[in-house]
């Protein structure tokens, strides 16, 4: 028998060092060629690494949540015949894992309240023929475990507004009764003041569960950390009438809708967008302020934030000025479904000149976004409201809707970038002038 040491591969593009996110494998588990061992994330981007050879699991390189680099032990497996790793490192285990953050506590338990133990003679004495309470500490039960106990007693403990849960019970298999009740009370857990009938939905609450940042969540904070550090952001917000555009986008789904995809406004606000970046080519930009220079983009790649139960993603619509309101509604529902799924390549979700975000139907009336760095701007899409509005002297009913938008205040002025989002509005709400050119 030999052993196979299998190493954190190259994942290209000149990374160093990745984060293991989870592990597919455990120690004495028997793997085949190519099971998948564990997943990494670099960027944002999961990586699977799959298992080169058969073998038994030895040891583990590394915890979930722990940074390692590129060329560094990921894991060891037992094979038949020769393995690749020497006598001598093969009898030293691999070294714990550095710093690796707790595991996520699912469901930890409450922590009962302090006790304050009253003196023997308070304590209360058992009725006539029946056994004293037992006085062992309360037990803690694991989340799930019901107490035992009879209707009466169970109705007791909800009018004193008693936790079960952390009452010892001194009957067969643990069965509350009355007089472990009574001795809660006078141990003081059930605190100085005891609530009224019904006061159990108003009790006090001790548990906590950490959660460690790490995966997916790790690199959106790191990533929006680093966006508000670096970026003085100025944010610009204007109402827009979007009632002509709605009436265009319900049109042409009646139309087309059953042979197509189906429009929502992300497909006409991003056609607004190609137009108005022409325009205002600082707006289509990335910068690099580490080397003090300003990319301006003939080309419009336009992320779009995609939450998932992961996360935030920002998946990328590419090319966008060659796109047809249809070519653009399709490929966005695909990278969605790509970025929810997990299954979003990291060419998908890289590359983005200027990026939307929407919450849709919670939108809001208005929002400051951050935007994706190292980009200069982003268009926050608000939700839609009817509302009375003037229009020849006469108040009429007019769907309206907010652009909150932020820009990168070194190197896109305020008034471009008012001019810029003016642009759009004049195309949102004439959308006729989306198919002139």
């Amino acid at each position: 028998m030999g052993i196979h040491v299998i190493k954190m591969p190259d994942i290209g593009e000149g990374i160093a060092e990745v984060e293991l996110v989870a592990w597919r494998v455990q120690p004495g588990e028997t793997v085949a060629e190519d099971q998948i061992l564990a997943d990494v994330m670099t960027d944002k981007a999961t990586v699977e690494i799959p298992s080169p050879v058969v073998g038994k699991v030895l040891a583990l390189g590394g915890a979930v949540g722990q940074v390692m680099a590129v060329g560094s032990e990921l894991i060891r497996i037992e094979v038949e015949g020769e393995g690749n790793a020497s006598a001598a490192s093969a009898s030293t285990a691999p070294p714990a894992p550095a710093s690796a953050p707790p595991p996520v506590a699912k469901a930890m338990a409450p922590v009962p309240p302090a006790v304050s133990v009253a003196p023997a003679a308070a304590q209360p004495k058992p009725a006539p023929g029946r056994a004293a309470p037992a006085t062992a500490a309360p037990s803690t039960r694991q989340p799930g475990d019901k107490p035992i106990a009879s209707p009466a007693v169970r109705r007791r403990a909800w009018e004193l507004g008693i936790e079960l849960q952390y009452v010892h019970g001194s009957g067969a298999a643990g069965r509350i009764m009355h007089e472990d009740l009574d001795a809660y009370v006078a141990r003081g857990a059930a605190g100085q003041q005891q609530p009224a009938a019904g006061g159990a939905r108003y009790a006090l609450r001790h548990d906590e569960e950490a959660i460690p940042v790490i995966g997916l969540r790790r690199k959106i904070a790191q990533k929006m950390q680093e966006a508000k550090r670096r970026i003085p952001h100025f944010t610009y917000v204007e109402e827009i009438d979007v009632t002509e555009l709605e009436a265009l986008r319900k049109r042409l789904n009646e139309r087309w809708g059953a042979e197509r995809t189906r429009l929502t406004v992300l497909p006409l606000l991003i056609r607004a967008v190609v137009l108005a970046v022409r325009e205002f080519p600082q707006i289509n930009a990335r910068f690099d302020d580490d080397a003090g220079v300003v990319t301006r983009h003939g080309a419009v790649h336009i992320g779009i934030a995609t939450q998932t139960e992961a996360g935030l993603m920002v998946p990328v619509l590419r090319h966008a000025e060659g796109h047809d309101l249809w070519v653009s509604a399709a490929e966005i529902a695909r990278l969605a479904e790509a970025a929810r799924t997990g299954k979003a390549t990291r060419e998908e979700l890289t590359g983005s000149t200027i990026t939307i975000t929407s919450l849709g139907a919670l939108g809001g009336i208005v929002s400051t976004p951050v935007i994706n760095h190292p980009e200069v701007a982003i268009v926050g899409v608000n939700r839609m409201v009817e509302r009375p509005m003037m229009r020849a002297n006469v108040v009429v009913p007019r769907l309206m809707m907010n652009l909150s938008s932020s820009f990168d205040h070194r190197v896109v002025d305020g008034l471009h970038a008012a001019e810029f989002i003016q642009v759009l509005r004049g195309l949102l709400e004439c959308p006729a002038t989306l198919f002139v050119e």
